[in-house]
């Protein structure tokens, strides 16, 4: 019986990945790390297994919105009592939780399955530079980009079912 690591286990393993959110428009930002999250940039994705990826944004207070999304957009939440529906307006938000802002974004963009919460707990904001995970973190996304799939090489044995047959 052979000791080796399969591909397939290989690809399941969890990445850490850095977002800088410096002046990035919240709603793209949020779509890529819901990507990341989920998994879909792997070549083994499926839509009813978790293998997504960490991820660690910094500079949560320096995000921007399009338009006049800053003086009309509200954060609204219920505390169950009756007339206990409270809104929260962009700006205030921003000033005291802006990973909160962040976090909603993602958790909208995710599915709305029982995959979302765990997912959503490997996502680490954080409102400044300081990332305590700094350590962990492999892929860093300079451009904003996500990486592309990670295709596997030919020489590894994943085509030979593709070759054909020459008479």
């Amino acid at each position: 019986m052979s000791q080796s690591v399969g591909n397939t286990a290989l690809a399941y393993t969890r990445v850490w990945h850095t977002v800088d959110a410096n002046n990035r428009t919240l709603g793209k930002l949020a779509q890529r790390i819901a990507l990341v999250l989920m998994g879909k940039h792997k070549p083994i994705y499926d839509a009813g297994v978790d293998c997504g990826d960490y991820v660690t944004v910094t500079n949560a207070r320096s995000v921007v919105v399009s338009g006049r999304k800053s003086e009309q957009k509200m954060y609204r939440h219920h505390t169950m009592w009756p007339g206990g529906l409270k809104e929260i307006p962009y700006d205030t938000m921003m000033e005291k939780k802006p990973d909160e802002i962040i976090r909603k974004a993602v958790s909208g963009m995710l599915p709305k399955n029982k995959l979302r919460d765990r997912r959503l707990a490997r996502l680490h904001i954080f409102s400044d530079e300081k990332n305590p995970f700094e350590g962990n973190v492999l892929r860093r996304w300079e451009d904003g980009q996500t990486p592309g799939p990670q295709i596997p090489s030919p020489s590894l044995g994943f085509y030979k079912h593709q070759q054909t047959r020459t008479r």
